[in-house]
């Protein structure tokens, strides 16, 4: 009987700290999200880690952007307008590795402009995760939510 209580013991300590590193990656990707919405440059940029790449797919190839002019794009923006709304499919997490699916819709000034799925890796570094590379697909071809 002592010897299943420990198995069950562990179990639970597993499923927990699993749990909590999903819920520090998720955080990462939703203040990078927020801090697009609050047109916050510094908040965007300091989710990512030094030397991060983003790339977009388009239907004319890879699409490459540095950090610092994506934050500057944000910085341009008003507050709101911009709204990316997420939802996150598979999280992968491999001690300081993290993989995560999240499909998304764009809206701008509340308008539906195009959907897709961002690709996520990030790394845990002193204690935080952070965003090392950053690629979406974009394409019209869905509906807005209701």
């Amino acid at each position: 009987m002592k010897k299943i209580f420990i198995v069950v013991f562990m179990l639970q300590s597993f499923i927990a700290n699993a749990q909590l590193a999903e819920d520090s990656v998720k955080q990462t990707i939703n203040r990078m999200f927020q801090g697009m919405k609050d047109a916050d440059s510094a908040i965007v940029v300091s989710t990512f880690a030094s030397g991060a790449l983003l790339q977009t797919i388009t239907k004319d190839g890879i699409r490459p952007q540095a950090v610092k002019d994506f934050g500057a794009a944000m910085s341009k923006l008003k507050k709101g307008q911009l709204d990316e709304r997420i939802s996150f499919g598979a999280i992968h997490i491999d001690g300081p590795l993290a993989s995560v699916w999240t499909p998304y819709r764009l809206y701008v000034d509340g308008k539906f402009i195009h959907c897709g799925v961002n690709s996520f890796q990030l790394v845990r570094t002193n204690g935080e995760w952070k965003i090392v590379y950053l690629i979406d697909t974009r394409r019209k071809d869905c509906t807005p939510e209701q």
